[in-house]
């Protein structure tokens, strides 16, 4: 029987009057690779936050390997293995690619993290280039993917990726879903929230369409992706 890693139920999430989350429900099951598309506004980002315990929920529950997350914060989920790579990406501008990724490895305490950097490294070759390189130098794309590879080093069960492809020019985005798919490929289970419908779709296993807060559609990936409804609203057919 496939583990449930990541289960969300009747999740509310407010902000002041606003209520951004309408009852919510997903899970994560081990080794999938699961998306949740949704127009701009959709109330995505603020699910993860929830998710990640930097955004208070109203409502609902949600369980980490089977634990409620309720009263713990970001540090204690990252060290259980719940990691988000978050919108905007956020990397130390200030610092260089190889301390940006000993960072991601804060939580840890083992004699791995050098041997992690490498691994690091072999899925992302441009930035053993520019290991030395500040992180604020870097094109928009090259940032994602450092961000990506800073959240690899804090070793995650699960991963969370925030529109990993926005704002990226068409190339860096064919890119970054290959690396998706090369991450995903190595054993790690990922929930990838994306605007990019066709793309996240075609990648993933199974699929959540969110509007307005609430999901409004769920299944396998592929029928998702040939619904008529999906495509006309997301994929402009």
């Amino acid at each position: 029987m496939t583990t449930t890693m990541l289960k969300v139920t009747g999740l509310k999430v407010a902000y002041g009057g606003i209520q951004a989350v309408k009852g919510v429900d997903f899970e994560v099951r081990q080794g999938e690779l699961v998306s949740l598309i949704g127009a701009n506004g959709a109330g995505k980002t603020t699910t993860l936050k929830a998710v990640t315990g930097t955004q208070p929920m109203a409502a609902g529950s949600i369980e980490f390997l089977g634990r409620a997350v309720k009263g713990q914060g970001p540090w204690d989920l990252v060290k259980q293995g719940l990691v988000m790579v978050p919108e905007g990406r956020g990397v130390f501008t200030r610092m260089t690619i190889v301390e940006n990724l000993q960072m991601g490895a804060f939580v840890r305490n083992d004699d791995e993290i050098e041997a992690d950097v490498d691994k690091v490294f072999e899925i992302f070759p441009r930035l053993k280039e520019r290991a030395a390189q500040l992180a604020g130098t870097m094109s928009g794309g090259e940032q994602q993917m450092l961000a990506m590879g800073r959240a690899l080093m804090a070793r995650p069960k699960v991963l969370l990726l925030d529109e990993p492809s926005m704002g990226l020019s068409p190339i860096m985005v064919d890119k970054i879903f290959e690396v998706v798919a090369d991450i995903h490929s190595r054993g790690t289970t990922i929930l990838l929230v994306e605007q990019n419908a066709s793309r996240a779709l075609g990648l993933a296993d199974r699929g959540y369409v969110m509007e307005s807060g609430e999901v409004t559609m769920t299944g396998e990936a592929k029928s998702l992706l040939a619904d008529p409804k999906v495509r006309a609203a997301y994929l402009g057919e």
